[in-house]
């Protein structure tokens, strides 16, 4: 019998990094057939966006790589998340540290950067391309995807 193991992805709005984690780490999961033992969601430090879908650019970028991110809605991390979730992957720096303020010491080492999984990338974070060109959301798709194949290799572990 497969447990299930629960994976929040954290940036700073939850509308660009953390959703195009999730819809990447769920297709592949989906294609390594782990749907049943493992669950994902995304959230954000800030409350700027709540109930908004991805940012169109970081939607038109994934899906040209073959990933749907249309049904997810942004949403604030909350304090019931560091219980409900095994890991809490935040995308940069500035998440890292607002994360670890509010986060209960008990559940303080469920909290790692996503480019900890990266394979080929030593990028130690995932960059906001919020206010950058459209390079900045590839950017975050490549590290995302690098990230998304290690964090599969994690999960085939536990």
């Amino acid at each position: 019998m497969t447990t299930l193991y629960s994976i929040l992805f954290v940036c700073m709005g939850n509308i660009c990094r953390s959703p195009t984690a999730h819809g990447v780490f769920r297709h592949k999961v989906m294609r390594q057939s782990m749907a049943d033992r493992v669950a994902i969601d995304s959230a954000g430090t800030h409350n700027y966006h709540p109930g908004s879908a991805p940012d169109a650019r970081s939607q038109a970028h994934a899906a040209k790589r073959g990933y749907d991110l249309s049904d997810l809605r942004a949403r604030q991390i909350r304090q019931s998340d560091f219980e409900r979730f095994d890991l809490i992957l935040v995308m940069d720096w500035d998440n890292l540290a607002d994360v670890k303020e509010i986060c209960p010491p008990p559940h303080l080492p469920k909290i790692r950067r996503l480019t900890e999984f990266c394979q080929r990338s030593d990028s130690p974070v995932v960059p906001d391309p919020y206010y950058g060109g459209p390079q900045g959301f590839d950017q975050v798709l490549d590290l995302v995807e690098d990230a998304c194949d290690g964090l599969i290799l994690h999960v085939q572990t536990v």
